[in-house]
């Protein structure tokens, strides 16, 4: 499984970012730009997932490292964020609500 540190995911700029958390969790606070697709829900949306690489991120990398080893599994080229929001927090970046 492909997986960046939060320091590797804010250098990047072009790569679409998926968050799997519940979306009451999303609305206290995500990455910038993140978009919210619950991992509870992301079986019957993959229509809604960009084609070509994206990283996928959660709360602690738990639930978004399985989500990339399921879609992985179906050939989309996922890559999981290490450490997830709480971490990129953490770190001092800014979130969006």
């Amino acid at each position: 499984m492909q997986s960046i540190s939060v320091q590797q995911l804010r250098e990047r700029s072009n790569t679409p970012l998926i968050d799997v958390r519940e979306a009451d969790e999303f609305a206290l606070g995500h990455v910038p730009g993140a978009v919210n697709i619950p991992m509870s829900s992301i079986g019957g949306r993959l229509d809604e997932l960009p084609e070509g690489p994206f990283d996928v991120i959660c709360q602690v990398g738990g639930r978004s490292g399985r989500v990339v080893e399921a879609l992985e599994s179906r050939g989309y080229d996922a890559t999981n964020v290490d450490g997830g929001t709480g971490e990129w927090i953490a770190a001092g970046y800014s979130t969006e609500n």
